[in-house]
């Protein structure tokens, strides 16, 4: 009969102390998060119909629903996709497939780190200055996403950059040595095996892109419109502001109002990111390796 030695009865004892310590900090992670929806949901849940969803706001903001901020965050939030993951994958090739590291590269990965870590107050300023000013866009859909797509490009381009170099090298070896060039072997197998890490910064994106207020305060959303956006130059409402406005200007507001508009706008989030990671994990499941 094997009995189990000092050492090994020690490294087990130490092996279910970190077990319990991991379990203890995931617990810890997950249960704020319960919190947060177990309260907009007890406050904000008899705000929640179908008129709530469908209708715009009325009565000074203080009744009727939030389909005008819907939509108009829907549209945000499309639009800075549309410019910033092409543009981040494509600096994100750049750097991981044809940069060498040279004084051009670091200076590129300086730009980064210190683009992801300005204020998003800076970025309204920014997003003012040259979207709304410069280009002429006006306050519009347009100046806001690329305002929001400015902001969120260093989380597409790491994300892009750490997934394409996850793909083996012997990938691009073998693709070489039938005579590929080094666009085809990207085109043809660097980017479909990193299609599921990019798809993290497009989550990434989508979570903060959503909930972002300050830089399309200035640049493109509207304390209050009664019509929909018809083009990325009008402007809209947006759920973050919105939520802003009736919880801090608007007296006279329901309590269940403003949580109800939090409830939504977080199981917005929430269905977006679901979606994207449902199929960033279809896709994982097709590799090879």
């Amino acid at each position: 009969m094997f009995v189990a030695s000092e050492l090994n009865q020690h490294n087990q004892k130490t092996e279910r102390l970190f077990h319990f310590l991991f379990a203890l900090m995931t617990i810890l992670l997950i249960l704020p998060v319960a919190v947060i929806l177990g309260v907009l949901v007890v406050k904000g849940g008899s705000a929640i119909s179908l008129e709530f969803l469908f209708t715009s706001p009325s009565n000074g903001m203080t009744e009727g629903g939030i389909f005008p901020a819907l939509i108009g965050t829907i549209w945000l939030v499309a639009v800075a996709l549309l410019f910033s993951v092409p543009l981040g994958i494509a600096a994100a090739v750049y750097l991981s497939e044809y940069a060498n590291d040279n004084w051009l590269t670091r200076l590129i990965n300086l730009a980064i780190i210190n683009l992801a870590g300005v204020p998003s107050i800076v970025h309204a300023l920014f997003g003012v200055g040259a979207f709304v000013l410069f280009f002429q866009f006006g306050t519009s859909i347009l100046a806001a996403s690329l305002t929001l797509g400015i902001m969120t490009l260093p989380v597409v381009i790491v994300a892009s950059r750490e997934s394409m170099q996850a793909v083996p090298y012997v990938f691009r070896e073998a693709c070489w040595n039938m005579g590929a060039t080094r666009w085809q072997t990207i085109r043809r197998v660097v980017l479909p095996n990193s299609i599921s890490g990019i798809l993290t910064g497009v989550i990434l994106e989508v979570s903060r892109t959503t909930g972002e207020t300050a830089p399309i305060m200035f640049t493109g959303a509207a304390f209050f419109l009664p019509y929909l956006p018809q083009g990325i130059f009008d402007q809209t409402m947006a759920m973050s502001l919105h939520l802003f406005v009736i919880s801090t200007q608007v007296p006279g507001v329901p309590e269940n109002l403003p949580y109800g508009v939090a409830l939504v706008l977080v199981v917005m989030v929430l269905l977006m990111n679901s979606l994207s990671i449902a199929f960033r994990t279809y896709l994982r499941n097709k590799k090879k390796w």
